[in-house]
């Protein structure tokens, strides 16, 4: 049963690296892509994890230092993707941010129009956008 533990854990650590890879250079569509692979990991490493509990099995001999690697490298790639994610959050706010604040309409130019009045600001066109991942 620890065989099976390990296995998920490798397969999570992989699910993470890849996204990791994704997500630093800044390629979201295939971080995206990437997503289900790393919940389908996640769900069978927990699935796993919630076995050996239940049976009370522990790693024994090469099994834990086998364990104990695991632990440390799934660790290290979970709080890297925490930030990672947490990077590419904050880009795509300031981005769809700057897409919306163009949209806006202006006040007034200062420019005159006809009879001498101040022209009135041109409304901006109405934008719809939508993305595929």
């Amino acid at each position: 049963m620890m065989d099976a533990l390990l296995t998920a854990g490798q397969r999570l650590a992989e699910a993470l690296r890849a996204e990791n890879e994704a997500l630093a250079a800044l390629d979201l569509p295939r971080a995206a892509g990437l997503a289900t692979a790393k919940m389908q990991a996640a769900d069978a490493f927990a699935a796993a994890f919630a076995t050996t509990r239940k049976l009370g099995v522990r790693a024994e001999g090469t099994q834990r230092a086998s364990a104990s690697d695991l632990t440390a490298r799934l660790q290290q790639l979970g709080d890297e993707n925490r930030r990672l994610l947490e990077r590419a959050i904050a880009i795509q706010s300031r981005v769809i941010e700057t897409i919306a604040g163009a949209a806006l309409p202006r006040s007034g130019s200062g420019a005159y129009g006809a009879a001498g009045r101040l022209a009135t600001a041109r409304q901006a066109p109405a934008i719809a956008m939508a993305t595929r991942a």
